[in-house]
């Protein structure tokens, strides 16, 4: 059974003039709660990318790790970003991606034309706290869109669950 979100749904955004960053977790816990295209083509991109984000983790030892989809969009152009600076804050802890695989083939000349966009996977050395609030940062901006869609996702889990099979 698959939910009814959108991908924008379960995203959480930053914005400078410049630049708009997009997070959105790759967690089972919640791309389930996608309408079944959205979920589908979430898993097709982790598990099409499974061999780089298992080799990240490796060295660390890490089985399980919190996996996200950020995207960097350039809003004017010539516009430079900097993926190491994308940091969130959950629990009164700093996470710091262990790792990052790129998606996009200029995501490591970091930067961007206007309307141009480089992805990533970001690998994290634990599953994302999903079902608590958390901050995205990147350099001085701060968003907690993630606290504010709790309701939402609780809701559309409450209905799955409710739902017949």
């Amino acid at each position: 059974v698959y939910g009814t979100l959108s991908q924008n749904e379960i995203a959480v955004r930053l914005r400078t003039d410049e630049l708009e960053i997009r997070f959105v977790p790759l967690d089972l816990r919640i791309t389930t709660l996608l309408a079944r295209d959205g979920a589908e083509s979430v898993q097709r991109l982790v598990e099409r990318n499974r061999p780089a984000i298992d080799s990240a983790g490796r060295p660390a030892g890490v089985s399980e790790p919190g996996l996200a989809l950020v995207t960097f969009f350039g809003l004017q152009a010539g516009v430079r970003f900097d993926p190491e600076l994308l940091t969130l804050t959950a629990r009164n802890q700093f996470l710091r991606p262990m790792a990052i695989v790129p998606l996009s083939p200029r995501f490591g000349a970091a930067q961007l034309a206007a309307r141009e966009s480089a992805m990533a996977v970001y690998i994290f050395e634990e599953l994302l706290p999903v079902w608590e609030p958390f901050t995205v940062n990147y350099e001085n901006l701060a968003s907690r869109e993630w606290e504010r869609g709790l309701p939402q996702l609780q809701r559309e889990r409450d209905r799955i669950a409710a739902t017949p099979r």
